[in-house]
């Protein structure tokens, strides 16, 4: 499946209780070797009062909080393999999820915004650079640049990832471009993947980060390196914001067998 280009491999794990080792999800996920993936999403029993749970891992095999593109897709294959249902929730790492379906859309409800840091400067090879940071479920950093098609994303996204700042975690890094009535466009280095054509929580960052600095009204329209658009709605809450809603498409690919 795939969320705005962000693409997973789904697996119904209620039954067969699959346990995966982290060379398992780097062959699935192989774009020459396995199937070929952004990230690993298994459906399991939840294990509290949410209606499912998932265990999501990253293209490396590090196991990930949230997905925000990976959360849409789990909501389109959970209503696929149980009984049609419209809404559900779901047990993560971040926290319960909910999510609902409205035609092509999916509609996630995220986690609260957490941690937000604005205006902090970090040194890098770039130079000396202003970085504002947000936690969406899992940590996000935002870079404002002029034109997203000239950011360094390979070579200063991974610079930044891996920064003694952000240390022992790291962190997910977006490179936003302002394009003017409420609207932007972002690319983003994933932890554990690298870049990637769309990223659901680094969606939401960027969009909360330009509502609070830039005074964007919700919603935030973002247009992704996949060409998709997605939405960021939002309710301001003091110095922080409530109900943030990220919707976006969610679709099936091809389903299949693979020998691990």
């Amino acid at each position: 499946m795939n969320g705005a280009g962000n693409d997973f491999v789904m697996i119904d794990n209620r039954e067969m209780g699959l346990q995966l080792t982290p060379e398992q999800i780097q062959k699935i996920c192989h774009r020459q070797r396995g199937v070929g993936a952004d990230g690993v999403l298994l459906l399991r029993l939840a294990k509290g009062d949410a209606d499912l749970g998932w265990d999501f891992f990253n293209q490396d095999g590090s196991e990930g909080e949230m997905c925000g593109n990976g959360a849409r897709c789990f909501a389109r294959f959970a209503q696929r393999h149980l009984d049609g249902r419209e809404s559900l929730s779901f047990e993560t790492l971040a926290g319960v999820i909910e999510a609902r379906l409205d035609g092509e859309s999916v509609i996630v409800n995220l986690t609260p915004p957490q941690d937000f840091r604005i205006g902090e400067r970090i040194n890098t090879s770039a130079g000396e650079l202003e970085i504002h940071s947000v936690n969406t479920g899992v940590p996000h950093a935002v870079l404002f640049v002029d034109d997203a098609d000239k950011a360094m994303v390979s070579e200063l996204g991974h610079e930044i990832r891996h920064h003694e700042h952000y240390a022992p975690a790291g962190t997910n890094v977006n490179f936003v471009q302002l394009t003017g009535d409420g609207s932007i466009r972002v690319r983003t280095f994933e932890r554990g993947v690298g870049e990637t054509l769309a990223c659901g929580t680094g969606v939401a960052a960027a969009g909360l980060i330009t509502a609070k600095l830039h005074g964007c009204g919700s919603p935030v329209r973002v247009r992704v390196l996949g060409g998709d658009d997605l939405s960021v709605a939002f309710e301001p809450d003091g110095d922080s914001f409530a109900n943030v809603q990220l919707t976006g498409p969610a679709e099936f690919v091809y389903s299949g067998q693979i020998e691990i």
